[in-house]
């Protein structure tokens, strides 16, 4: 149980923390605090619909396991909220600044944090369509004035849908607002820290959960400005962990290249449909009812390649022809990485016809995709460790040579790399001494120049 002493002593959801009643169980073993008003939340049709919108898309082309959902994972950030809260609540300067109600509010914008995603939402994103609002924003959709959610937010929380919105995307800038944003998306957040470890427990992989994150969450603190997290020196090795761990997640999982062909095969799919699709009604479909409508709207194009060799009775992923870093033709690595997802079609479809001619055979325009991390950054580790013996902040990465090598280079760099892939049949009629690498920079300049030149 709470203790009285603790300044939300009298949030219901906090008062419940260890009690053996009143939880609702999810993986890995975790009795979470289901209160009434967190019931008539996930009770709504808009929270509901997470049940359907599973949390990394097409991994389980790769790793089976990998179907559990966004619903599953909102109600694992909002346990980590309520950790966070029990933590920070005995830091007199938190409580000075996050009054009862702010913190309820971040109770309740971790459990909505997700509520504007749609199914394969990050492929779409990524591509930063014009037409394509990022899912934060989209998340005003599901609490709109005459919505059930929002008649619960206000009826059972006593908080109106702008306030959690300003959470998720921000409109104003209090100390309080600041601070509440890093706890749900920061260097060391309720998401990531949900993310990593529920990832790794389905994808069936030990990497997200290396680190110690009792240690982590026991150790944090305000930051010196009073607008931000940090963590005492306790927590040093922990947030060397999480790094760690993120780093390797996104090499072993979310990158991996058999992944990567999957989400390509996606995102070209969507590209080439996007003229006969919806977009309003898409983004509120479940993922089956997506992927019908997709596979309806491909049938009798080429399209119907990838959609079929991704959600049809056979799998059928594109192989890998070529993959470039910063350690291999970087040249074409930086060329291609600032490349628009329309850009890297028509390259594609360049690099096509090249192809064929090559070996001989008519290809189809979807045969050969080309995959490139998309233009935003992952956010970096930017963290202050607070000493107790010298009472100093220090940036994490003064105090961590693990951190500050990463921090020294981009980490999308290292992971994100930039990758050809052709449809299987095509792969094995490629030549190995075919001069790849050559072809690509004659392809890429002949599509930069047709790019850019005026009509």
């Amino acid at each position: 149980m709470l203790r009285m002493s603790h300044p939300y002593s009298d949030i219901p959801e906090l008062a419940q923390v260890g009690n053996s009643f009143g939880v609702i169980r999810i993986p890995t073993e975790q009795d979470i605090p289901f209160t009434p008003r967190v019931r008539a939340i996930v009770d709504t049709a808009e929270f509901q619909r997470l049940r359907h919108v599973t949390q990394l898309a097409l991994a389980s082309q790769v790793y089976p396991g990998a179907t559990h959902s966004r619903f599953e994972h909102a109600l694992g950030v909002y346990h980590n909220a309520l950790r966070y809260l029990w933590q920070l609540g005995s830091d007199a300067r938190f409580a000075e600044i996050v009054s009862r109600h702010d913190a309820e509010v971040l109770i309740v914008a971790a459990l909505l944090h997700d509520i504007g995603h749609w199914p394969f939402c990050h492929p779409i994103e990524d591509m930063e369509l014009p037409q394509m609002p990022p899912h934060e924003v989209f998340a005003k959709e599901f609490l709109q004035p005459d919505g059930e959610l929002t008649h619960v937010l206000e009826s059972h929380w006593n908080i109106t849908a702008a306030e959690v919105l300003d959470v998720l995307v921000a409109k104003s800038n209090s100390r309080s607002s600041r601070l509440r944003r890093s706890i749900l998306s920061g260097p060391i957040d309720i998401d990531k820290m949900d993310y990593l470890s529920r990832d790794s427990q389905h994808c069936g992989v030990p990497y997200g959960r290396h680190f110690d994150r009792n240690r982590l969450i026991n150790s944090l603190i305000v930051n010196e400005v009073g607008d931000g997290l940090a963590i005492t020196s306790k927590g040093r090795t922990a947030a060397e962990m999480m790094v760690f761990a993120r780093y390797v997640m996104f090499t072993e999982v979310y990158w991996h290249h058999a992944v990567r062909s999957a989400t390509t095969m996606f995102a070209r799919s969507v590209l080439e449909l996007l003229p006969k699709l919806d977009i309003p009604s898409l983004f509120r479909m479940s993922e089956p009812d997506l992927i019908r409508c997709l596979c309806s709207t491909a049938s009798g194009t080429d399209v119907a390649l990838l959609t079929d060799g991704l959600f049809g009775q056979r799998r059928r992923l594109h192989k890998r022809l070529a993959e470039y870093s910063i350690y291999h033709q970087e040249p074409l690595y930086r060329a291609l990485r600032q490349m628009t997802a329309t850009q890297l079609a028509a390259c594609s479809l360049l690099l096509t016809d090249r192809l064929a001619a090559l070996v001989g055979r008519k290809l189809s325009q979807t045969d050969v995709l080309i995959d490139a991390p998309p233009q935003h950054r992952e956010v970096e580790f930017r963290i202050d460790v607070w000493f107790r013996s010298s009472n100093e902040y220090r940036p994490l990465r003064d105090v961590s040579p693990i951190v500050d090598a990463m921090a020294k280079t981009q980490f999308d760099d290292y992971v994100k790399k930039v990758r050809i892939f052709v449809a299987p049949e095509i792969r094995d009629l490629i030549p190995p001494s075919l001069p790849l690498d050559d072809l690509v920079a004659d392809v890429l300049n002949q599509s930069i120049v047709s790019t850019y030149l005026p009509n």
